[in-house]
């Protein structure tokens, strides 16, 4: 349990650190911030795998580009169904998913899977 809320916590850092960078994203409260990172995990967790097998010739096609726009539809169809989250287009849509992912892939490389911090250590 720990390690999801600390997951939805890490997207929703990623969403406010997205909606500081780019002028066509924003939230009408910090509860629409925290439920589209909870919305986004679970349509990541539902949606993007369907979208990414009916979308994988086209993905082979682009050598994997096709991904931003399957990730921006991801985010689209979040603030489609949350009213307080709002995208202004689909480039800042790609933006705002690239911001978070990166985001995303920072943090996992710190957390590990039980939802702890994990300490690399280099033996000579």
């Amino acid at each position: 349990m720990t390690a999801f809320i600390l997951r939805v916590a890490i997207v929703a850092l990623g969403l406010w650190l997205a909606a500081q960078m780019l002028q066509g994203l924003q939230f009408d409260s910090t509860g629409a911030l925290l439920a589209a990172a909870l919305l986004l995990g679970v349509v990541n967790a539902v949606v993007r795998p369907i979208a990414v097998i009916l979308t994988l010739p086209l993905t082979l096609l682009t050598l994997g580009l096709f991904l931003l726009v399957v990730n921006a539809a991801m985010m689209g169809l979040v603030a489609l169904l949350l009213s307080g989250f709002h995208i202004s287009g689909f480039w800042t849509a790609v933006g705002g998913s690239l911001v978070v992912s990166i985001v995303s892939w920072a943090a996992s490389g710190l957390i590990g899977d039980s939802g702890r911090f994990e300490v690399m250590a280099f033996r000579k």
